[in-house]
């Protein structure tokens, strides 16, 4: 493993793929290539593990998940503090357990028209023959639903206020040079993250002061008696990661399926022969299977969470012969999983038919939403938002992708399309 990674031609060629993609994704491809599915990065002062693989994952999300922790020394843990997301042991099992009810799956049918009334009430503002960035109008859709669902909160008048801060939340926690330097001076960044926690503590102010009326997540953390330091960074973790990772989702999906018009139009005419003039949730079974499997490619090719960040607590063996040296810093590779060529047959084309009924991967292959004990919470939610929202604006426009040569992956909280998915709307004749 290390002669393989520290060998010159290896860094060649990770520095070439740096230089042509601008993005670590392409040097990770490179060593996964030439070293294997365990391998250090070799930058001065910094040399972290990277693990793919169905193997890698069942140990650091099952077997051996103990060994490896979620609080790092990192601005997400200190955007965060106390969330879901980046506490361990019994803390975290605590958090969790108050928060499942709101996001069990039985109580999705009762999200469906309020997702379809947030989708429409973005696409109200659409003009026929608009180009837009379905990335922008993913994320709206996004924020609407999950405030709503969760907080019971119409966003809808504040939008235009928050839009920046989110953003700037966002990109407070994506990867940069703080990886390399913890301590980088970061200016430009503590008035959006006060405007987020000021509109959040309100929210959770006037709930009180209006007494239980909402029996959604908020209420349940209420209920619970948390302080509100604590609500805040559960509220805080489920806006980012339940927005974020739908926004992508969606958006990763127009991109595919505006490169793919064949597929988009075969989904257009299965949805409306599903659905004929009934709205997408309204009969039983509604969906085509096609659906389901473009949604389930999407996420192979483009996971929103595409890589995991751990704390070694202990020595762990890896592989044939490879220890895990506690201390160190663990980077697990979903992108890499989903792509590894050893189980994807073409592993890198967009084929959903992959995931057609009857076919089957072999387990921890498929990682989209974690797995183990950790599973992301919101896996059923952000599905099921994900095919209605879909079959909604297909339902309703046709879509045409005008940048589809210039779209790449952008390593950032969540894996984005960038520059953005510019697409030309077109209102469908009923």
């Amino acid at each position: 493993m290390t002669s393989k990674a520290n060998d010159p031609e290896t860094g060649r060629a990770v520095l070439k793929a740096w230089l042509k993609e601008k993005s670590p994704l392409g040097p990770l491809r490179v060593m996964a290539e030439r070293v294997g599915r365990f391998f250090q990065v070799p930058l001065p002062g910094f040399k972290p593990y990277i693990v793919y693989g169905p193997e890698a994952a069942r140990k650091v999300l099952v077997s051996d998940r103990e060994k490896f922790l979620w609080r790092n020394n990192d601005p997400v843990t200190e955007l965060l503090n106390r969330g879901v997301l980046v506490t361990d042991g019994a803390e975290h099992d605590q958090f969790r357990h108050l928060m499942e009810p709101s996001l069990h799956p039985g109580l999705l049918h009762a999200y469906t028209q309020m997702m379809l009334g947030q989708t429409d009430r973005v696409t109200a503002t659409w003009q026929d023959g608009q180009t837009l960035d379905m990335l922008v109008e993913s994320r709206k859709i996004a924020l609407l639903i999950i405030m709503q669902a969760l907080f019971s909160v119409d966003i809808w008048d504040d939008l235009p206020r928050l839009w920046p801060s989110i953003l700037k939340v966002i990109d407070y926690i994506s990867p940069g040079a703080w990886i390399l330097w913890r301590r980088i001076p970061r200016p430009g960044y503590g008035r959006h993250l006060r405007a987020v926690d000021e509109y959040l503590y309100k929210i959770i102010r006037e709930r009180k002061q209006a007494g239980r009326t909402q029996n959604d997540l908020l209420g349940h953390l209420l209920d619970a008696g948390l302080e509100e330091d604590r609500i805040r960074d559960q509220m805080l973790t489920m806006l980012i990661a339940g927005h974020d990772t739908s926004t992508a989702l969606l958006a990763w999906t127009f991109a595919l399926l505006g490169q793919h018009p064949h597929q988009m139009q075969e989904l257009s005419s299965q949805l409306d022969s599903a659905l004929g003039e009934s709205a997408p949730g309204a009969k039983p079974a509604w969906q085509p299977p096609f659906l389901d499997e473009i949604i389930k490619e999407s996420l192979r090719l483009y996971p929103p969470i595409h890589i995991g960040n751990r704390m070694v607590a202990e020595d762990c063996a890896f592989g044939e012969g490879e220890t895990m040296r506690a201390g160190s810093r663990m980077f697990y590779s979903i992108y890499l999983t989903q792509r590894d060529p050893a189980i994807w047959e073409d592993a890198n084309s967009f084929k959903p038919e992959r995931f057609a009924k009857g076919r089957k991967t072999p387990p921890m292959s498929y990682i989209p939403f974690g797995g183990g004990p950790r599973a992301c919470i919101g896996a059923a939610f952000g599905q099921a938002e994900a095919r209605l929202v879909l079959a909604r604006l297909l339902q309703g426009w046709e879509f045409s992708l005008l940048n589809g040569d210039k779209i790449h992956p952008h390593m950032g909280a969540t894996l984005e399309p960038r520059p953005g998915v510019m697409m030309k709307v077109t209102r469908r004749k009923p």
